[in-house]
């Protein structure tokens, strides 16, 4: 686990084993979620259709769509 200080201007410097396991380079765009005490940092991407491509792949049963549409005749 790595660490970072805040500067007095309230910035900090994302370690090098961070910067390539979210791999961003200078001048790149990430993200900062707040939840309450803690903090999220993301890498921003390219497209947000292809970043939750298939996210929900699992949620539902194979025969679940086919049983929904049964159920409105």
């Amino acid at each position: 686990m790595a660490e970072a200080t805040l500067s007095s201007k309230n910035q900090i410097v994302i370690p090098r084993e961070a910067r390539r396991a979210m791999q961003v380079k200078a001048g790149d765009t990430i993200l900062v979620v707040s939840r309450g005490d803690h903090a999220l940092i993301l890498r921003k991407p390219d497209s947000y259709p292809k970043a939750i491509r298939g996210v929900g792949r699992q949620l539902y049963s194979k025969n679940y769509l086919k049983k929904e549409r049964s159920s409105w005749d």
